[in-house]
């Protein structure tokens, strides 16, 4: 009796252990001070996470969405946790990336960062991961901004902890721009309180009809979404992206690739179609036009900075930018199908682009190469990992039987059924300039004779990590009952507002 009793409380508290099980593993490792003691920690606090996430998942199925009031203050006058269907998905998505990248890490982390730093490095590792968890399941606009900054500020200190001295620099550049885009987001949220009284999500869908088109409502929405834009790196706001992912430590990149500017998104798709509505954000303004022509801009200026990098990772980066372009593409065509395809974007893009920064982590640990020229025959000598880089990136291309092509296919059928042909022409075309920097480095690294020094082996852990990732890639993309099912579902929810 008293263990199904204790079970059915722990079942009860599982949003706040989403945020709460990071934060105390982040000050057990810091605590412990040893790297291996500190990366234990960090793999047991990750892989404890999707179990609470799916478990998440399965009560808002069989129930409903999860209202969690912390301190026992009911909402909206209390602080609430909320858990639908839509990011209870993206809990999972991150938690689980988060706790591959780390299983892969312990390695890679020892070659690239001093002794005296690995176990704080596991320690904002985790503390960055709260803040994104906690971003993910609040229902509170303020605690918004309070986790973004948790996790902003754990970014910085992993990007400053690369090895290259630009390493500094470039988390420099981060917290400068990051600073203005929290600022921006915090600027907004002030003036929805102003207007309405309330900063709890639900509560705020329900007051903003009464005062809605008033000025300072637009001018809250703008600043909003400039705010997140900035956080997500939508084009011509993503400057500080490239380095932050050129010059942190190999594996801080892989998951900061895949996780950080996703829940970004979700931010913007929660704040769009939940809180202010889809026609007072996107359909009636002309806030759809212009997201739809950055999007657009995003997706071709990016795949040309990414053809004329010589460093992988950076190449990496600007390919991030455009294809955070297909997901806000998604998003801005407002219809079932283009959300559709930008959700499933979402989980389809952070599990590639997961996998290539884990295979070039690989080939960083293996020969040091972060140039594309000194990647030169490592197909040939380290054939498992860059067949998991080929695979991930016929993935970035589109090619049919990868998740990529999944939601590109319904990001053009989405286009096509409103007609707008020439976002069919620009998906084509990014597409097609994927092919151009993907196959730079496929014709370096398999069509080139290798290296004279043989490379050492790649960690085992983070090759099989890396091999997850590409076998997830084709899982998704021949079976995609589960990843655009997913998507079709959030998508359906976010369109019909917030999940009361």
């Amino acid at each position: 009796m008293s263990v199904e009793h204790h079970a059915f409380h722990v079942t009860e508290h599982l949003p706040a252990l989403a945020a709460v099980v990071p934060l105390i593993g982040a000050v057990a490792a810091a605590l412990v001070r040893n790297g291996v003691a500190a990366w234990l920690v960090a793999v047991a606090v990750a892989w404890s996470l999707p179990v609470i996430s799916i478990l998440m998942l399965g009560q808002v199925e069989a129930s409903g969405p999860i209202s969690y009031a912390l301190g026992g203050w009911a909402p909206p006058a209390g602080i609430e946790f909320r858990v639908d269907q839509a990011n209870a998905y993206l809990a999972i998505l991150v938690s689980v990336m988060a706790a591959v990248v780390l299983t892969g890490a312990p390695r890679s982390i020892a070659d690239e960062i001093e002794p005296a730093n690995r176990a704080w490095y596991y320690a904002v590792f985790l503390l960055c991961l709260c803040g994104l968890m906690g971003m993910i399941v609040t229902g509170d606009a303020f605690n918004v901004f309070v986790f973004m900054e948790i996790s902003s500020l754990a970014t910085y200190v992993l990007i400053a902890m690369g090895r290259d001295r630009r390493a500094l620099l470039a988390s420099y550049q981060y917290l400068i721009i990051g600073t203005v885009g929290a600022t921006f987001y915090v600027i907004g949220v002030g003036l929805l309180l102003a207007m309405t009284g309330t900063l709890n999500l639900v509560d705020l869908a329900a007051s903003l009809p009464e005062v809605e088109a008033t000025r300072p409502l637009i001018a809250a929405a703008a600043f909003i979404v400039v705010g997140l834009g900035l956080k997500l790196a939508l084009f011509p706001m993503h400057l500080w992206l490239p380095n932050a992912y050129a010059y942190a430590p190999s594996t801080a990149s892989a998951f900061l690739a895949s996780t950080a500017t996703k829940v970004a998104v979700y931010l913007l798709l929660r704040f769009a179609f939940s809180v202010f509505g889809i026609d007072f954000m996107l359909a009636n303004t002309p806030a759809g036009v212009m997201l739809m022509t950055l999007a657009a801009l995003a997706m071709i200026a990016g795949s040309l900075s990414a053809i004329f990098q010589t460093n992988v990772k950076r190449m990496l980066a600007y390919s991030s930018v455009s294809q955070i372009g297909y997901i806000i593409l998604g998003i801005a065509m407002v219809s079932e199908t283009g959300l559709t395809g930008g959700i499933s974007h979402l989980f389809n893009h952070a599990l590639i682009k997961g996998c290539l920064f884990l295979a070039v982590a690989s080939a960083v640990f293996a020969t040091g190469a972060v140039r594309i020229e000194d990647m030169a025959g490592l197909g040939r000598t380290m054939p498992i990992t860059m067949g998991a880089f080929v695979i991930a990136g016929l993935g970035l291309i589109g090619v049919p039987g990868t998740a990529g092509f999944v939601s590109k296919w319904y990001l053009i059928q989405g286009a096509a059924e409103q007609g707008m042909w020439w976002i069919v022409a620009v998906i084509v075309v990014s597409s097609l300039m994927a092919v151009v920097y993907v196959g730079r480095i496929v014709e370096v690294a398999w069509f080139r004779a290798p290296a004279q020094r043989a490379p050492r082996e790649a960690p085992i852990e983070l090759v099989a990590a890396t091999v997850a990732l590409a076998a997830a890639v084709l899982v998704f993309g021949l079976n995609t009952d589960f990843s655009a099912g997913v998507a079709a579902d959030a998508a359906r929810i976010l369109i019909e507002g917030y999940a009361r």
